[in-house]
């Protein structure tokens, strides 16, 4: 007999039925309760609300589980390679030597961005935050494509995914080179993923770049682990857009704005903001390990803790190998950098970090890689986002194949009963 549970409400029992995930997870399904009872339920930033179910992205924060499709993280970090990844969130399964070939090429054709865009581009000022212009031209990106907008046409979309994947990048390094006051580069389709990006960032028309292996395979891994991460603020408004059938771009772009926020994607960026902080002060960490446990002091330490993870972060664990084998690899002398390491060594044998669980998250060593790459702190973000659109682009796909409604959450209202209307001159 399938399970339920009762509610009582004044003496009346109601009954609404359980649901189990396949790694046994449990929901109470509520969706009749209004209907049934008159009451709705309050759940203030939808901790304890399951908005959807999902075949994506299994993430379990007291045992420190991350899968994508049924693929451990740790796997997919030390053997796959991101647009393998990419094909798995979007399609379901990894793919084949001979489909992987045929993505990666229709990926390849696509990297251009139509030079109207550049139109577009040129009207934002030198200091205009990358993320915003990431969100707009997103969205421009419907402009360009209108047929993004007829549900009738589902064959167009993969189109569409593939000039995401292909152009975000390219997209991505006209922000950083305009910061810079440098030229834009263009895409080179003999380049793979990585390369291609950190080719189209740091190469100059001056002299010769060479993008080092070790330095893409370290940004491989970045983009992996923030491929997906279940009903995050960001992947819930593309879903919530995207109920609306708002097109694709339309739905990445709110995505875009809500990770741009400091309690999201832009967490990194807050993390070398907090290690400048802490050496244009002295550098002393543990003057600021103590603030950090002094809750009168106003401080927070960026980069520990995680508001779902309540033990390790896994994806933690993972890159801070990779920040370890790049910060050695590129032998950089950098005072922050120091202060991170230092940082970290302190708060992993402080009594107050361990009994917490307040371990580095992911946000703490990607900003350690980009701060190491050369790339700066206001495009941390940016590359987040990147890492981040196959997830948006898997989610936005299953909620459409899911065929939801649209969403509308409820609420209690608090403000005044009702007023009589005073005209203007008598007020």
């Amino acid at each position: 007999m399938a399970e339920s549970v009762k509610i009582v409400i004044d003496g009346q029992a109601f009954e609404f039925p359980v649901l189990e995930g396949s790694e046994n997870e449990k929901a109470i399904d509520i969706s009749s309760l209004r209907a049934k009872t008159g009451y709705i339920t309050i759940d203030e930033g939808f901790k304890n609300t399951g908005s959807t179910t999902s075949d994506i992205t299994f993430l379990d924060g007291e045992e420190g589980i991350l899968r994508y499709r049924g693929y451990s993280i740790e796997d997919l970090a030390d053997k796959a390679d991101f647009l393998e990844v990419a094909y798995l969130l979007i399609y379901g399964e990894l793919p084949t030597a001979a489909e992987y070939d045929v993505f990666v090429a229709k990926i390849t054709k696509h990297t251009m961005v139509n030079e109207d865009m550049r139109k577009i581009f040129d009207g934002f000022p030198v200091n205009a935050h990358p993320m915003g212009i990431m969100s707009a031209l997103a969205s421009a990106m419907s402009g360009f494509y209108p047929d993004s907008f007829d549900d009738k046409k589902p064959d167009n979309t993969e189109l569409h995914i593939i000039r995401l994947l292909a152009k975000f990048p390219t997209l991505a390094t006209w922000c950083y080179k305009k910061s810079q006051g440098h030229p834009i580069n263009y895409p080179k389709n003999e380049l793979d993923y990585c390369s291609n990006f950190l080719h189209m960032m740091f190469a100059l028309p001056v002299e010769n770049y060479k993008v080092d292996p070790k330095v893409s395979s370290a940004l491989n891994k970045l983009l992996i682990l923030h491929a997906d991460h279940e009903q995050n603020c960001s992947t819930s408004t593309v879903r919530l857009v995207g109920s609306s059938k708002a097109n694709i771009y339309s739905s990445i772009s709110a995505g875009i704005s809500a990770l741009w926020g400091p309690l999201h994607g832009g967490a990194n960026q807050e993390v070398i903001e907090m290690l400048e902080e802490i050496r244009n002060d002295g550098g002393d960490v543990q003057k600021y390990i103590d603030k950090a446990k002094d809750k009168n002091s106003g401080f927070r330490l960026f980069g520990f803790g995680h508001r779902v993870y309540k033990n390790f972060d896994p994806r933690a664990k993972i890159i801070k190998k990779a920040a370890d084998d790049v910060l050695s690899l590129l032998g950089v002398n950098d005072p922050v950098l120091e202060i991170a390491k230092g940082l970290e060594e302190a708060a992993l044998k402080d009594e107050y970090f361990v009994s917490r669980k307040l371990y580095p998250n992911v946000d703490f060593y990607s900003g350690i890689i980009y701060r190491a790459l050369g790339i700066p702190t206001n495009m941390f973000t940016v590359m987040f986002a990147i890492g981040r659109l196959p997830g948006w682009i898997a989610q936005w796909l299953e909620l459409r194949d899911q065929k939801q409604a649209i969403g509308r959450p409820r609420q209690i209202y608090t403000g005044p009963t009702i007023k009589d209307f005073v005209e203007k001159s008598k007020r």
